[in-house]
Order: C-alpha cells, then sequence, then structure tokens
C-alpha cells in the first residue's frame, strides 16, 4: 500500500482578511507583516520536516506562504514550489473585494444561508469540492507513481522486493505519527516510512476541510491555519476506514466546514 505524509497550510492574513473583505480569486492581494510573521513561524514549526514535494495555489498569498516556509527549511531550500490553480480559494463573484458582510446580506436575501449560498459568479460549494478531490486523487497517483519508481530501482539494485529500504524515511517527531505505521531499524530507531511527503499551501479553512473529504487509508494528514493562529501546533486528522465511514465523515465534515466558516466571520 502506498503512504505518503501530507501536511496543508493557510495562507498567512492579507490586509482584506484583517478587513474581512472576500478576496476569492479576483483579488490577488500579498501578505501583510501579519502574515509574512505567521509563515515564518509556520515554516520554524517545519523547519525539520523533510518535504519531497511542495505545493502551492498560484495566488500571490499562498505562493509567499510557501516560499518563506520552504526559506526556512533545513533540507528543502532548493526545493520546487509547484503552483496549481485547483487550490485556489473559492470564487465568490460579485461578492470578491466587497465586506464579507455584504455576502450576508445576500445570502439572506435570496432565503439562503453562507458559505452554501452563492454569488453571482462564484462557485458553489460542489465546485470546490470537486476541484479540491480531483487535486486530492493526483497527489495519491503522485505517491503511487513514486512508490513504483522507488520499488523497481530497489529490485534493480537489491534483486528483490524490499520496499521498505527503498521508501523516503522520515525520523523527524510529526503531530501525527501516532497513526502511521514504522520500521525497527537493527538499532532500534524508528523510522516512518513514506513514499513521498508533501507540503500543500492553500486557501480558506474551509476549503482545507473540502479537501480532506474524501481521505483515505494509508495518508498521514495533518493541517495548520496560521492566519488564524500563528505558530500554532498542526491539528490532527485521522483518517477513517471504510466507503460508508468516509460517507458519514462527509457529512461531519459539511457541516464543521459551516461552523468553521462561522468562526472566521
Amino acid at each position: 500500500m502506498v503512504r505518503f505524509g501530507l501536511t496543508v497550510v493557510r495562507h498567512g492574513e492579507t490586509r482584506y482578511n484583517k478587513d474581512k473583505i472576500l478576496q476569492g480569486q479576483g483579488i490577488d492581494e500579498p501578505l501583510s507583516p501579519t502574515g509574512f510573521r505567521q509563515a515564518d513561524a509556520a515554516g520554524l514549526f517545519l523547519s525539520n520536516v523533510k518535504f519531497t514535494h511542495v505545493f502551492s495555489s498560484d495566488l500571490l498569498r499562498a505562493k509567499q506562504t510557501a516560499a518563506t516556509i520552504i526559506g526556512k527549511n533545513k533540507f528543502c531550500k532548493g526545493l520546487e514550489i509547484k503552483c496549481d490553480t485547483r487550490l485556489r480559494e473559492r470564487k465568490y463573484g460579485v461578492a470578491e473585494g466587497r465586506p464579507l458582510t455584504d455576502l450576508k446580506a445576500m445570502a439572506k436575501a435570496a432565503g439562503q444561508q453562507c458559505p452554501t449560498f452563492t454569488p453571482a459568479g462564484g462557485e458553489t460549494l460542489d465546485e470546490v469540492r470537486e476541484r479540491a478531490r480531483d487535486f486530492f486523487e493526483f497527489l495519491c497517483q503522485l505517491a503511487a507513481d513514486v512508490g513504483q519508481i522507488r520499488e523497481k530501482k530497489d529490485q534493480e539494485m537489491h534483486g528483490a522486493t524490499n520496499r521498505s529500504s527503498g521508501m523516503y524515511e522520515e525520523e523527524s517527531v510529526f503531530p501525527w505519527t501516532d497513526h502511521c505505521e514504522f520500521s525497527s531499524d537493527n538499532d532500534g530507531t524508528s523510522k516512518l516510512l513514506l513514499d513521498a511527503n508533501i507540503l500543500v499551501i492553500q486557501m480558506k479553512a474551509s476549503s482545507l476541510w473540502l479537501l480532506f473529504s474524501n481521505m483515505s487509508e494509508g495518508v498521514c494528514t495533518s493541517f495548520a491555519s496560521p492566519a488564524k493562529e500563528p505558530g500554532a501546533a498542526l491539528q490532527q486528522l485521522v483518517p477513517e476506514q471504510g466507503p460508508e465511514q468516509r460517507g458519514t465523515r462527509t457529512n461531519r465534515l459539511e457541516r464543521k466546514i459551516g461552523q468553521k466558516w462561522a468562526e472566521e466571520t
């Protein structure tokens, strides 16, 4: 089974975040001084983690957060940051650049509630969920491809399958390691065996929840929201087993999206 680590970090604060103005995809605002300090804090927290891949939204606030985090990493300073539009914040159409209170007023006038309300020109939650799921499936395939390449090289070198020797070994203490499998060397050292260890810089926290709605076995995950709590320990998300449990998890996540959105507003 393919195993990979996945760390998701929200971008740091922008001036629009502080003023509660919707940015969506049309407002490409840079980080504020506070946002850079938050990115620095996240970078220090993750400085000893050896990432194999880094992905970011193509919007400036996410790219600046990613560059700051990687710039503080002891092992990944030369690692390429790959931008992907699937990691963008939800598109809010006519509400972008306007106060959050305007969106709430639009929703009320339409007889709906946030965040399920979709303003003209905006994305529905189903559309956001679909691109989040598409990106997550891309990560799974990426990890599988990396694992196959390493297994092939291992077979060529050793003449037999020895999967653990070809996998990425991480000795750092992760917040999520209680839920992942380890191997032990002859000297008793425990190492987390991963095919890949991926860092993702994404947008609003509600989008982060959507990314995990299709979580599957074999993925060690965590997420942080530095714009909410700079430097805070990453929170753990434990993948559940079986399609019925994952369906139940998705329903719970949809409720939590509303709760999370309310907390941020």
